[in-house]
């Protein structure tokens, strides 16, 4: 009914699960490469890991690398000018294919297994995911799959990487700041807001407004997960099949 709503709209990260402790500097021409090609299928929107990422919170330079990488992409490659560059292509248009076949048989599997929920129950889900990342631990061990710098090319002394140290004065900044928050709010109205939540919660009732009711009165995010948490517990995965 709408012409915005036919619109693909999507945002693209590059994949975390790409990058190596080892040889950290190899992730940036990883993330480049990813990048590129979200650009190509037409991404709107795009976030570039850093490439120190394997080895804790990014440093300010490896940061300000990653947005120099889209950076150089929309304004040195020309890529952006054209709409769609690689469409058409033969062999971009037989993976698509054949992802969309293998996304649909697996869409047709969790409706055989009565939908999502049933299919997390059940641990279907948690297994899918297991066993992908079994079978390709195993291709980077056997070296079917190349990693350079973790099975391939590998350095005997590679350079300690430099990294990201946190302030140790900003966590007891964000202590004071949490205590003072909550010395100042109004305590009756904030048990309130969380007792309503909490009985709306036990009646199974739409919480979209009683959490909202919850912030307004200034209850932290934690406060708010425990009282549902005491409702309805913590998720435990189902055993892989």
């Amino acid at each position: 009914k709408s012409a915005k709503s036919l619109l693909l709209r999507f945002h693209v990260q590059t994949a975390g699960s790409t990058l190596t402790a080892q040889q950290p500097e190899n992730n940036i021409v990883r993330t480049a490469l990813q990048a590129l090609a979200a650009v190509l299928g037409g991404a709107q929107s795009l976030h570039t890991n850093s490439f120190d990422e394997a080895l804790g919170l990014p440093t300010e330079k490896a940061a300000r690398i990653a947005l120099r990488t889209q950076q150089v992409i929309a304004h040195e490659s020309g890529v952006p000018s054209t709409i769609d560059p690689v469409g058409g292509a033969h062999f971009l248009e037989a993976l698509t294919d054949e992802l969309e076949a293998k996304a649909r048989g697996y869409l047709e599997e969790i409706e055989r297994r009565g939908g999502m929920l049933a299919a997390i129950e059940t641990g279907y889900v948690q297994h899918e995911i297991h066993l992908a990342a079994y079978r390709y631990q195993q291709d980077v061990e056997a070296g079917r799959a190349v990693v350079v710098g973790v099975n391939r090319f590998v350095e005997d002394e590679p350079e300690p990487p430099h990294i990201f140290q946190p302030d140790p004065r900003v966590e007891a900044e964000r202590a004071e700041r949490l205590r003072a928050f909550r010395a100042g709010r109004d305590h009756a109205a904030h048990e309130r807001a969380l007792t309503a939540l909490e009985r709306g919660a036990r009646a199974d009732e739409n919480l979209v407004s009683l959490i909202l009711g919850a912030v307004k009165a200034r209850a932290t995010l934690g406060e708010i997960s425990d009282r549902l948490r005491a409702v309805f517990g913590v998720f435990q995965p189902a055993k892989t099949l």
